[in-house]
This record gives structure tokens, C-alpha cells and sequence, in this order.
């Protein structure tokens, strides 16, 4: 297999793991904590594949997501968050992201995503509607990503303090139903 992954990831300890395991399985990797350094690597290394997680510090891995598909060589993509939801994972998938995993997700589940050619055909669909913690947190997400991950022009754009704001953000998200 001659895939270069480019692991956009805040998390170390996790992106070290990874990369470690990747690395077992033949792949060339390099990683990156923010979305600045993603680009860095993206020019350096110029990956085939990239997993990218959608909780950055600074900007959001949304706008990692739509940089590194407006390359010219775009890599294949996969979105790996702790914060999932419809809205991001519609989002992602519309930037240019081929996959969605929500965390924790292992090397061979993330592998089999980058490798994948299409996405899962057999989605499941709640028979009950969602709760209305869950359609607050799904609004939020729809919200943040319709601002660029911008805490403060979401909290006004949701008439809501931002350290409220904040404070729902860094909770995990309601169960769907």
C-alpha cells in the first residue's frame, strides 16, 4: 500500500498511537495539532489520505477539511470527532470529506474508512424522534459550523452568552433518541 496519511489531530497521545499503528501497517504518516499546521504538512508531505479530527484548537477541522479538498491532488478524507452530529457529518461530507467516524474509533475501523470507496449504504434511522437535547446540541452544531467554529458569532447568533455557549460545547453530545 503506498498511502501517505496526514493525522490532523489536537490530541498527542492519540495521533502518536495512530500514527504508530499506520505506520505498522506500511504507511508513511505525518501529523499535525491545528489547522496551520495541517496546511504546513499538507505542502511538505502532500498525503494521499488524511484523518482529521473536526474539534481543532483554533480554527475548525471543517476548514482543514475544505482546504486540504481544494488541493490539486486532494487526499481521500475521513472526519474523526467525539462530537458528532448530522449537521458536522452533512457538512463534512459536503466540503469534501469522504467518511465520518465518530471517537473512539480504532486504526483498523479508521483504515477501513480510507480505504473504503463509498460510504455506508445501510445507515441506521431512529424510529422514535430525537430529544430535545438532542435537537438543541444537533442546532448548535448546524449553527457553529454555518460560523466557521466561531464560539463568539455562534453565541450571538444563538442570543446566548458565550460561556454558556462553551459550556454545552465541551459536554458529549445527547444520546439520538
Amino acid at each position: 500500500m503506498n498511502m501517505k496519511l496526514l493525522i490532523v489531530e489536537d490530541d498527542a497521545d492519540f495521533a502518536a498511537a495512530l500514527a504508530r499503528a499506520m505506520t505498522k501497517r506500511g504507511i508513511a504518516t505525518a501529523h499535525a495539532g491545528d489547522a496551520a499546521g495541517a496546511r504546513d504538512q499538507a505542502e511538505t508531505f502532500r498525503p494521499t489520505h488524511a484523518v482529521v479530527d473536526l474539534k481543532l484548537p483554533g480554527e475548525s477541522g471543517l476548514r482543514v477539511v475544505a482546504d486540504l479538498a481544494a488541493r490539486e491532488s486532494p487526499p481521500v478524507i475521513v472526519v474523526l470527532t467525539g462530537y458528532a452530529s448530522i449537521t458536522t457529518a452533512v457538512e463534512a461530507v459536503r466540503l469534501g470529506a469522504r467518511h465520518y467516524l465518530a471517537k473512539p474509533a480504532n486504526a483498523d475501523e479508521i483504515l477501513a474508512a480510507l480505504t473504503r470507496d463509498t460510504p455506508d449504504a445501510a445507515l441506521d434511522i431512529a424510529s422514535e424522534p430525537l430529544s430535545v437535547a438532542r435537537l438543541e446540541w444537533e442546532h448548535i452544531q448546524k449553527v457553529l459550523a454555518e460560523h466557521d467554529g466561531n464560539i463568539s458569532a455562534t453565541a450571538r447568533a444563538l442570543k446566548m452568552h458565550r460561556r454558556t455557549l462553551q459550556r454545552k460545547l465541551d459536554k458529549h453530545p445527547p444520546k439520538p433518541a
